[in-house]
Formats: structure tokens, sequence, C-alpha cells
């Protein structure tokens, strides 16, 4: 089969370039000093970005031979059961934001998401990225053998 034709390659080449978006804001400089705005558009990127990941490490999972694991919690389980990410606490404080930011709007809550994203769920992500490169290159096999 064509790497091209493979979905969860398709969706993390989307992963990484939401990743290098988040980065320009995540890395960029002192989120305290963002304006409201930049932190709104920081959480947003955080928003697809992490929604990427979930559903890359999802498409992955299925492309490995796992059929029934649909979902961000059964996902995110199996991927911290089969190594693909670490941080289980983090994970977990990462996907609460993310809820988090579709259902409630508090400037307290996103200057205090957007200071995670800054200081640790970028880093959750890039690692993820770093994860799934090597897993691309094929250092990995499947459970079907």
């Amino acid at each position: 089969m064509d790497k091209k034709d493979i979905r969860w390659e398709q969706r993390f080449a989307n992963f990484k370039k939401a990743l290098a978006k988040l980065a320009e804001a995540a890395i960029m400089r002192d989120v305290n000093d963002f304006s409201h705005l930049e932190k709104e558009g920081m959480i947003q990127r955080f928003e697809y970005t992490f929604e990427l990941a979930w559903k890359t490490l999802q498409d992955m999972l299925e492309h490995k031979g796992y059929q029934d694991i649909v979902g961000p919690n059964p996902v995110l389980e199996q991927s911290l059961k089969d190594g693909y990410i670490t941080n289980e606490k983090q994970w977990r404080n990462m996907k609460k934001s993310r809820e988090l930011t579709s259902h409630t709007y508090n400037s307290d809550t996103a200057d205090d998401i957007a200071q995670h994203i800054a200081s640790e769920y970028y880093t959750l992500l890039k690692s993820l990225e770093q994860r799934l490169e090597a897993e691309q290159r094929g250092n990995q096999t499947t459970i079907l053998g």
C-alpha cells in the first residue's frame, strides 16, 4: 500500500502542521505578556492540535490492528499501555483542559490553560510527534505480527 494511502500518516501530517502553529504561540514569548486575543488564539490552536493528536493515535491504533478503540478516553488508555504516550496524569490533565475550553469561558481558566499549554502541554504534544515519527520510519511492528 502506498504510504499516502495510510490514513494515520495523513492525519499525522496535519497534526505536525497544527503543532508547528501551536509552537509559534507556545514558545515565542512569555504567555503572561499575551493579550487576551493572543491567549484565545493559542488556546484555539491547542484545541485543534489536541484533537488531531488523539485522532492520529486512533487511526494509528486501527492501522496496527485494534478495531474497537474509538474516542479520546479509550485511545489515550491504549496509547499509554502501548507506550505511544507517557505521563498519564499530564495527558489526563491536558484532556480535561481541552474539555474546559469548549464548555466554558472564564478568563482565569483561560489564563491557567494558557500557562499549561506553554509549560507542559506543548512538550507532551511534541514528544508524541517524535514518537510517531519513529513509528512512521518503521521502528515498530503491528500487533498482528
